[in-house]
């Protein structure tokens, strides 16, 4: 009888809750408004023969690197941040291998690891999710073969200094260090910009946030050339698709559509994080596009009540030191001001207790 691996069958599956999504939605961290008109022309100029034909993507791994100020050897487009994260499973990671994780965090760092037949290993984070670098670097073994961090962290928003980032890269020379930069736009300080950076520290990008792409699903994982050409060999060479690899150099031309979206993220941040503190609800400052709160018990009723009124929100309860906390995706000052104005509803109806602010 066929049967799955045994480090397969042992997984948790992770099934995002996708179905159903009516209304506004603040519940993944997607862009509100969507990408730049350009793309969209580029799209609509579409002819057959780009869609017969098999993807090239080299060219314009070439462009991103150019974008990126990195050699087009050291880059890799991949099918979103998801398939950059398996790729270095596969390329580094042997069953009894540990591989280390900063949590709360991103749930596919986990899967794709455990899959390999890796041994996980959670940090949890420290107080008000501050990155705990000691307790990191005390969990590090000669059988450490990943860690993966998110920088800024989802669902936290929190972020850690590059040079404690470079810290941990140094302090394990065997392990594949992946800085995650999903929300690099929004933090705007990179790993990418230090010419010191360690052969094994890898950073990965995405254009499913700010630039309004997840449904095309295109990711960049960067790193040291030498080991890039190792991962290669292990990537399918047509897992970006065609469609995506049209639409990447327009999206990239039209930076002001991109930095205009993410000056409004901005700024609805800091309003949200100002009302969430004259309401009385506990909030931990973000450098991402979203704000973690902490609703508490009726967190369920929180996520419910807002859906009821066109707002879809993340309910974060389940994740590790995340109890009765509820995640709000932020978008355009329109997007967050409906936002706002539901949430003094809701904790009105609720009856919410004020809390005091991280």
């Amino acid at each position: 009888m066929l049967e799955a691996r045994s480090a397969v069958r042992s997984l948790h599956a992770y099934r995002p809750p996708l179905a159903g999504r009516q209304g506004l939605r603040l519940d993944f961290n997607e862009s509100t408004i969507g990408c730049s008109p350009r793309v969209l022309a580029r799209l609509r100029s579409l002819d057959p023969d780009t869609l017969a034909r098999y993807p090239e993507r080299e060219p314009i791994e070439a462009l991103v690197a150019s974008f990126l100020g990195l050699d087009a050897a050291q880059v890799l487009l991949t099918n979103g941040v998801d398939e950059a994260i398996h790729l270095l499973c596969s390329t580094y990671l042997e069953p009894g291998d540990e591989a280390i994780i900063v949590v709360p965090t991103f749930a596919m760092y986990a899967i794709f690891a455990q899959a390999e037949g890796a041994r996980l290993v959670e940090v949890l984070s420290g107080e008000n999710f501050a990155f705990p670098l000691e307790d990191l670097l005390s969990r590090i073994s000669p059988r450490t073969r990943l860690i993966a961090i998110a920088n800024p962290n989802n669902p936290t928003g929190a972020v850690a200094a590059l040079e404690v980032l470079l810290q941990v890269a140094r302090q394990a020379p065997q392990a594949a260090v992946l800085v995650d930069e999903a929300y690099f736009e929004f933090h705007g300080v990179t790993l990418l910009a230090p010419t010191d950076r360690p052969a094994n520290l890898f950073v990965a990008r995405t254009f499913s946030k700010a630039y309004g792409l997840a449904g095309l699903r295109i990711g960049i994982l960067a790193g040291n050339e030498e080991q890039m050409a190792m991962i290669r060999r292990v990537a399918s060479p047509y897992s970006v698709n065609a469609v995506a690899l049209v639409a990447l150099p327009e999206a990239l031309q039209d930076q002001g559509y991109v930095e205009n979206y993410v000056a409004e993220v901005k700024r609805g941040r800091a309003v949200l994080q100002r009302e969430l503190g004259a309401i009385g609800l506990h909030y931990w400052p973000s450098h991402a596009n979203f704000v973690l709160v902490r609703v508490g018990p009726t967190h369920a009723e929180f996520a419910q009540a807002l859906r009821a009124r066109g707002i879809l929100v993340r309910n974060r309860h389940s994740d590790p030191g995340c109890a009765g906390c509820v995640r709000l995706t932020l978008g355009s000052e329109e997007h967050t001001g409906m936002l706002i104005a539901a949430l003094r509803e809701v904790v009105a109806e609720l009856s919410l207790r004020p809390e005091v602010k991280a």
